[in-house]
């Protein structure tokens, strides 16, 4: 992502921000920066009917640039496309304020974004790491097993399955089928490095960042995938592919599909391996809070009453806080619960000096707190009991509400 523009007010934090998408990536950031109620510039293809003086209708699709007020949004993960909907905020020759349209935002062009409530801390810390040069590490994973691999890209914000490969492999049973056992695995490995090199593009460039190439299967299938890929390198003489044989990372998992992915992540090797990359990082962490959480000592605690009454304790601040927050709260509608997050984000952050971590719901570590109610907390020391203050904060609340009828 490019930041073109930025025009924000330092004391309102109201303005609008331009940004140029370059890789499918930045349209999941997009997604995440995206809320209901922003205005959305951007141009777009519209059918416009003209009726000439003799009334006759005629109907051509116009380009356009567009500005609507957000309603909806819809994220394509597999085709990394994002449409917005909603209602036109600023009339042209072809529109008028009011009608519905759905944006198609593409890569390589610009958009712009004014959010209605103001830039706040986690819109602003998404645009600023979305226009990073120095992104996440990404990881390229095969997961295989002899004649089936799965070829997807690992991100900072979720997992991509690229593409699929199967290839008919012959048994090694009977008289004479050895041969064409072997045979068929070098087809299938053959055919599964032509389709990652092509997926892949390019491994990095010289003396740049190299993105690792996680391989696993379950037995020796991975190992001799990677001895393939290897030979061939050196038969054909490829130097930089030779170059990047560190870059390789075998694994054992159970299968070659990819539900076996989520358990090949977090074993320690591999954790070992990748922990430059957000995604191990927030396994690790995740893990952390499990491991505490088990042993029910007062330093973990989990739900949206809980971990803020630790947070007002001050128990999520410096010399181990963390505050594990899943990114699907930032995106609800309701004003006020926006807030209500961010405002626990900038405390822990900016007051109590604690970590925070949002995870992306679409990683195995989000979907395990989005099972937890979202949010969760490391404490730096136990506190006891708050699931029973949470209780009696509700019991109060429900006692002073006249709205709410008595049982007969």
């Amino acid at each position: 992502m490019r930041l073109i523009k930025q025009s924000i007010d330092p004391r309102t934090t109201a303005g609008s921000i331009t940004l140029y998408p370059e890789d499918p990536e930045d349209m999941w950031f997009t997604y995440n920066l995206l809320r209901p109620g922003d205005l959305l510039r951007a141009s777009a293809l519209r059918r416009v009917t003209t009726e000439s003086t003799t009334g006759s209708t005629s109907s051509q699709r116009v380009h356009m640039t567009l500005l609507i007020r957000v309603t909806a949004l819809d994220f394509d993960m597999q085709a990394s496309q994002l449409h917005v909907s909603g209602r036109i905020a600023e009339e042209t020759k072809h529109t008028k304020v009011g009608q519905f349209h759905t944006l198609d935002l593409e890569l390589n062009r610009n958009f712009t974004v004014e959010k209605k409530e103001g830039w706040d801390s986690v819109a602003r810390a998404l645009v600023s790491e979305a226009c990073d040069p120095v992104k996440s590490a990404e990881v390229w994973v095969v997961v295989m097993q002899e004649g089936l691999a799965n070829i997807a890209l690992l991100t900072g914000q979720r997992t991509v399955h690229r593409q699929k490969v199967e290839v008919g492999v012959p048994k090694k049973r009977g008289v004479g089928r050895q041969g064409d056992h072997d045979k068929g695995l070098e087809r299938f490995y053959a055919v599964t490095m032509e389709t990652l090199l092509r997926q892949i593009g390019d491994l990095g460039p010289e003396g740049g960042q190299v993105k690792p190439v996680l391989l696993a299967s379950p037995g020796f299938t991975a190992q001799g995938f990677l001895k393939y890929v290897m030979e061939t390198a050196q038969r054909k003489g490829d130097k930089a592919l030779l170059a990047r044989r560190d870059s390789f990372v075998v694994a054992h998992s159970a299968s070659g599909y990819m539900h076996a992915l989520d358990e090949v992540l977090k074993s320690p090797e591999v954790l070992a391996r990748l922990k430059d990359t957000k995604y191990a990082r927030e396994t690790k962490v995740m893990d952390e809070f499990k491991t505490l959480l088990r042993k029910d000592d007062g330093r973990a605690w989990y739900g949206p009453r809980e971990v803020e009454q630790a947070v007002e304790k001050g128990a999520v601040g410096r010399g181990g806080g963390v505050l594990l927050i899943i990114d699907d709260l930032f995106r609800a509608q309701d004003v006020a619960k926006r807030k209500r997050w961010v405002g626990l984000v900038d405390r822990v952050r900016d007051d109590e000096g604690g970590e925070v971590r949002i995870l992306s719901g679409t990683h195995d570590s989000g979907k395990q707190l989005e099972a937890l109610g979202g949010i969760a907390a490391i404490l730096t020391f136990p506190l006891e009991d708050l699931d029973d203050d949470a209780e009696d904060e509700g019991e109060q609340s429900l006692s002073n509400d006249q709205s709410i009828p008595q049982m007969p």
